[in-house]
């Protein structure tokens, strides 16, 4: 476990940890609380010398000076973030099973883009099952394999150095995190510069924390699997039934559904937060500091406060949602069976082009804390059966 001395503003880190770090156009008053909140984050060495990105001549409050990419994991642990097995009562309440189930794959990963200037963001999804080329030569799998094995891989030596328990479960973390981002780097075309990643507890206790958010169904779900026990329509969900919404799998068509409620979620929280007050307001400050201890974990050496205040420009932007075109759903594979199939080439076409479309740099609507998903487009003909993903706001419905 590495505690950095920046780490020790988890006010700041706890928003751009989980609501991709995007949404905080708050004002000096919400930056002095924010700095006084002196508490301590895990952080992880896990970006490489290519990404990191030189911060040490950065004003308070200028613009951001380059384009920077965020990889968001959601962790399917059943550890917090300093090793420790989540007590039992916490999994029952998640629905997440015992403590050996989940296989601590990356059930779900977002690369955030934000362009120099810091005023929009590009939130790109990509399926849990894509088949690519796994980073570190383990072959072709799926995508959300990938921190698994990487962390699996590491075991066996850093047992050797004498590590067991807790600090073993960390490093092996951490090692894990490398072959992630490494494998997304290939895949995408994109380097990455940070890095933070939730667990299941954390993402429970962070909605919470904002009070919930306004979600809303196409039409009723019941799924004995996540617990997911929802009427059609709007709600307001929080918590165990919130982290349910996000996670089910069963009763829907693909991964794809799964993802545009993961879109839709996110959404709905950055302007939950971002309308609340919440940077503004020293409780609800420290409302999201309890919620994340134990539950996030950012790179080690990120200046997030002076990232933030970069970024405060972004309340009168907008945050686009979008998923990689995928050519089929259904692809049988040697051993990971149906998997996700994807063109790295048309992948990498989108990607530039997502990033780089004026209109989705600035989309969104002129008010503040706008926040407006875009259409994810494809450059090919797709499979036909293959369903293509539709993006939502946090006020349209989803299935």
């Amino acid at each position: 476990m590495l505690l950095s001395s920046r780490g020790r503003r988890i006010g700041v880190r706890v928003a751009l940890g989980v609501v991709s770090a995007l949404v905080l156009g708050a004002t000096g008053y919400a930056w002095s609380q924010l700095s006084k909140l002196d508490h301590g984050l895990v952080t992880a060495n896990v970006i490489s010398p290519s990404g990191q990105v030189e911060d040490e001549d950065t004003i308070p409050g200028e613009p951001l000076k380059v384009a920077q990419n965020v990889l968001l994991a959601g962790i399917d642990a059943r550890t917090d973030t300093y090793g420790n097995p989540l007590p039992q009562n916490v999994l029952d309440a998640l629905h997440a099973g015992s403590g050996d189930d989940g296989g601590d794959t990356t059930d779900t990963m977002i690369v955030v883009h934000i362009p120099a200037g810091g005023a929009a963001a590009t939130a790109i999804s990509i399926p849990r099952d894509s088949y690519v080329d796994i980073a570190g030569g383990y072959g072709k799998h799926k995508i959300n394999s990938a921190y698994s094995r990487g962390k699996n891989a590491s075991m066996s030596g850093l047992r050797a150095q004498g590590l067991s328990g807790a600090q073993l479960e960390v490093a092996a973390n951490e090692a894990g995190a490398k072959t992630a981002i490494q494998t997304i780097e290939k895949f995408t075309g994109l380097t990455i510069n940070h890095y933070a990643a939730i667990n299941l507890a954390g993402f429970d206790a962070l909605s919470q924390a904002v009070g919930g958010v306004e979600v809303c169904l196409n039409a009723p779900v019941h799924d004995k699997y996540s617990g997911a026990d929802f009427p059609a329509g709007t709600q307001t969900l929080s918590g165990a039934q919130a982290l349910a919404f996000v996670r089910q799998r069963h009763g829907l068509t693909s991964d794809l559904d799964r993802i545009a409620r993961q879109q839709a979620f996110l959404s709905g929280m950055a302007e939950k937060v971002l309308s609340a007050g919440t940077f503004t307001s020293v409780s609800k400050l420290s409302a999201l500091v309890d919620a994340v201890q134990g539950s996030v974990v950012l790179d080690q050496g990120w200046d997030v406060l002076s990232f933030a205040q970069q970024l405060r420009g972004m309340s009168s932007g907008a945050i686009a949602f979008a998923t990689i075109p995928v050519q089929s759903l259904s692809l049988a594979t040697p051993s990971d069976g149906d998997a996700v199939k994807v063109d790295p080439a048309q992948v990498q076409q989108f990607v530039r082009t997502a990033i780089s479309t004026p209109a989705v740099q600035a989309s969104g609507d002129d008010t503040a804390g706008g926040v407006k998903p875009v259409a994810a487009t494809t450059t090919g003909t797709p499979s036909s059966n293959t369903k293509q993903p539709a993006t939502s706001t946090a006020a349209g419905c989803v299935n």
